[in-house]
This record gives structure tokens, C-alpha cells and sequence, in this order.
């Protein structure tokens, strides 16, 4: 009888040591899955150079990354050149600023733009280091260029490409006339990664819904972990019924974890400086159900995130340029082209959208 309960004792304990096990997975597992309430900043090191003020919804004075994690914000999105202009997004001070937002509470998602200046579906140029090289040294670049960004900066996220409709390092990577050449170049970042980092998930990153389909047809066979599409109503069409249709049937087809890598929504069609604003007519708005108010602006971002968070697969959403006020002053005519669109109104008072980074 001794050695009866004996044994039962022993099972039991395995058991329940079984069980603890499996608790501390699902905890590991639910962390690790964190719904990304993610915000665009590349520009606030230049901005804060001029030490604007920031408010939050109370009107306290308060730093600006602060007013950003007590909103819910929880990842800090940044776009990274290969040789800038000037220093601004390039390699020294995004590093150096990765290093502040972590040490602030923030995980950190780079977008390499493999470019000195803005990449996009219309633009795609190639580093001017980098021009003149024949292909298997390009992509050599593109691979060592990689994996030194992730062993220094220790992304948590990395799109390898920004926006790569057509492509990235034209003309070598163009996807109309070289696309195997594409393919070996993504795989080549994507591969830099895997290589250096156990944790940081890869995105691939389209513009748009329209032919969204088609392109993850073509990176079929690359390693990746998540889809990001961008979504503006000005560009990207003003049906979010439809871009729903589209994430769901994305994630579905292609088995793919899948966020809004960028959109933005005005909060007024006015300006605060003389620069011109990109989005500053009711033609390019969704109404009646978004007008560019505080209110308009902040139920848009609500619908967006519902709909990602009623997907199997969908991870989370960036909003883009959330920092960008007219911090040149009121006067300029090279300042913000988006102080309209940004998460601070033009006295620099948090607006109510940043409400919805909570997630309950």
C-alpha cells in the first residue's frame, strides 16, 4: 500500500510540474504575440533639437516619448538610410536613438530603405556606395549591411525594403525587369537575419491593397515572418470594407501575420506653417464617416485597429509621422508637410486618437 500511494505521489507532482510548464509557455507565447500599437518617429531626433513643448489630453507639460507610452504605444517604428545627406536617419543616429527608446520601455521595428533617401513604390535608388557594383557584390552589401544592423541595433521587427511594389535597389532590383534578381536580394537580407538574430521578426512591406495578391505571389519562397501593408485613403483607395476583404483573404492564402505598416488620418484640413501640406482636401477624405477632425481622425484609427484585431493573423498597426508638428515655426516653407496629420494638434496637445494605442 506504501508503495502505491508512493507512486500515485510521484505522478501527482509530475503532473502538476506538467502543468506549471505549460503555464509558463502560454505567458512566454501571449508576450511574445503582444498586439503592436506601433508609431513612426524617424523624424523626432531632428525635431527635438529645437525643444518644442508636448501636452498631453490633460494639458501637463510632459516628454514626448512619456505621452507615448502612457498611451499605449508600445513600439517605436524607424526609417534607417544607408548614407543620409546629413546625419538624420542614418545609421549613427538611429542606433543611438534605439538605444533610448528601449531604455524607455519601447520594442524598436527599423525599415531599411537600402537607399540614402526615401524609398517607395515610385523611387527605389540605389546607395551611392553602392552604384556601379556588379550584382553578386551588390548583394554581398546588401547581406553584410544587414547583419551589421542587426547585431548593433537589435531590431525586435525589420522590413527588409520599404514599400517594395517595385521592387528596391533599381536598377538591379527592379521586379518588372529583374525579378529574380529581387528575389535574391530579399532572400539576402532576409537570410542576414536569420543568421544574427533568434528573435526579430522579418516583414515584407507593400503599399496599398491593389495587386497586393500578385506581389506576395513573387516572395512566395522567401523566408519571412509578417506582411506589412500601408494603408492612406488618399492613395490606397476610401473603402476600408474593402481593404478588410483584402488583409483577411492575404493572411488566409499566403498563411502570413499581417499589420498596417503605415497610415495616418487628418485631424483638420487647415496648417500651421507655410509649407504645403500633402493631404489638405475633402476629395481626398473618407466621408461622411471620417471628417478631418480630432473626432473623424480618431475613429479611424479605432475602425483600423478593430479590423486587425478580429483577424486570425493580425498582429497590430504604425501610424506614420505622428511626431511631424510644424516644428520649424510657423513661417517656413521646408517644414512639415503633415503637422495636419500628426497625433499632437498645433499647439502641440496630445489628441484623443492616441485613446486608441490602448489595448484593453
Amino acid at each position: 500500500m506504501r508503495y502505491i500511494k508512493h507512486q500515485i505521489l510521484i505522478l501527482c507532482l509530475i503532473f502538476i510540474s506538467c502543468g506549471n510548464e505549460n503555464v509558463n509557455t502560454s505567458s512566454d507565447s501571449n508576450e511574445n504575440d503582444e498586439f503592436v500599437t506601433a508609431v513612426d518617429i524617424s523624424a523626432y531626433p531632428e525635431i527635438s533639437s529645437t525643444n518644442p513643448s508636448f501636452y498631453d489630453l490633460n494639458d501637463n507639460e510632459k516628454d514626448f516619448l512619456e505621452i507615448l507610452k502612457e498611451s499605449g504605444v508600445n513600439t517605436i517604428r524607424l526609417k534607417l538610410w544607408v548614407n543620409p545627406a546629413n546625419k538624420h536617419s542614418g545609421f549613427n543616429e538611429v542606433k543611438q536613438f534605439s538605444q533610448t527608446l528601449k531604455a524607455n520601455g519601447f520594442k524598436s521595428w527599423l525599415t531599411l530603405h537600402y537607399s540614402d533617401t526615401w524609398a517607395d513604390p515610385g523611387r527605389q535608388e540605389t546607395p551611392s556606395s553602392w552604384r556601379n557594383l556588379d550584382f553578386s557584390t551588390l548583394k554581398d552589401s546588401l547581406r553584410l549591411y544587414t547583419k551589421k544592423v542587426v547585431q548593433d541595433i537589435k531590431p525586435d521587427y525589420i522590413q527588409i525594403g520599404n514599400e517594395i511594389n517595385s521592387g528596391l535597389l533599381h536598377p538591379y532590383g527592379d521586379i518588372s525587369t529583374n525579378a529574380s534578381n529581387f528575389i535574391s536580394l530579399i532572400e539576402a537580407g532576409c537570410s542576414a537575419v536569420r543568421e544574427n538574430s533568434e528573435n526579430c521578426k522579418i516583414i515584407l512591406h507593400f503599399a496599398g491593397i491593389e495587386n497586393s495578391d500578385w506581389f506576395l505571389n513573387q516572395v512566395s519562397t522567401v523566408d519571412y515572418d509578417i506582411l506589412g501593408l500601408s494603408y492612406y485613403p488618399i492613395w490606397h483607395g476610401k473603402s476600408i470594407t474593402s481593404l478588410n476583404n483584402t488583409m483577411k483573404n492575404l493572411s488566409n492564402l499566403h498563411n502570413k501575420q499581417i499589420l498596417i505598416a503605415e497610415t495616418a488620418y487628418p485631424f483638420t484640413l487647415q496648417w500651421k506653417d507655410l509649407t504645403n501640406n500633402i493631404l489638405g482636401l475633402e476629395e481626398q477624405l473618407i466621408l461622411p464617416e471620417y471628417p478631418a477632425s480630432a473626432e473623424g481622425q480618431r475613429k479611424f484609427i479605432k475602425d483600423i485597429k478593430s479590423i486587425i484585431q478580429e483577424l486570425d493573423k493580425g498582429i497590430g498597426f504604425c501610424y506614420w509621422g505622428a511626431e511631424l508638428i510644424a516644428w520649424k515655426g510657423d513661417e517656413a516653407t521646408d517644414g512639415s508637410p503633415w503637422e495636419n496629420q500628426a497625433l499632437f494638434d498645433f499647439n502641440n496637445k496630445a489628441l484623443p486618437v492616441l485613446n486608441e494605442f490602448k489595448i484593453e
